[in-house]
């Protein structure tokens, strides 16, 4: 019996290894197919994603060429404000000395008229009786 106990030891043994080399070959085969199929997605993720990649570098692009656009934009916008700005302040200047000036200088004429021909009023009415000065009255008059 030992004989035989130890004979079907050994071919338990053999059975085992047998199984574990077939597990193994199993895995090894499946491993291959999981490698392929991940190599095969790995590719087809690369040909969908490089479009994409190229739409965000275009969309990149053309943001960097708005956004100068917009800068530019922007400059003008200002160089036309302060030149309006200079133009109004010239303009102003320019109306303070054609229009106002001269009309101060001839209200200051006519001013000048004025007094003139009140004082010159005031020499002819001096010449006048003072019977005749209906504005004056006797100040020592109480009443």
């Amino acid at each position: 019996m030992n004989d035989t106990a130890g004979t079907l030891l050994l071919a338990v043994i053999a059975a085992a290894t047998a199984v574990m080399a077939a597990v193994q070959v199993g895995v090894v085969v499946f491993a291959l197919r999981l490698a392929r199929r991940v190599d095969a997605l790995g590719t087809r993720l690369e040909q969908e994603v490089r479009p994409i990649l190229a739409n965000l570098q275009n969309v990149s692009s053309e943001a960097a060429r708005a956004t100068a656009l917009a800068a530019t934009q922007v400059e003008r916008v200002d160089r036309v404000m302060i030149d309006l700005a200079r133009r109004v302040d010239q303009t102003a200047s320019l109306i303070q000395q054609v229009v106002i000036t001269p009309a101060r200088e001839g209200r200051a004429v006519l001013a000048a008229v004025a007094a003139a021909l009140a004082a010159f009023r005031g020499i002819r009415g001096n010449a006048r009786p003072s019977a005749m000065r209906p504005d004056e009255e006797d100040p020592l008059f109480i009443g």
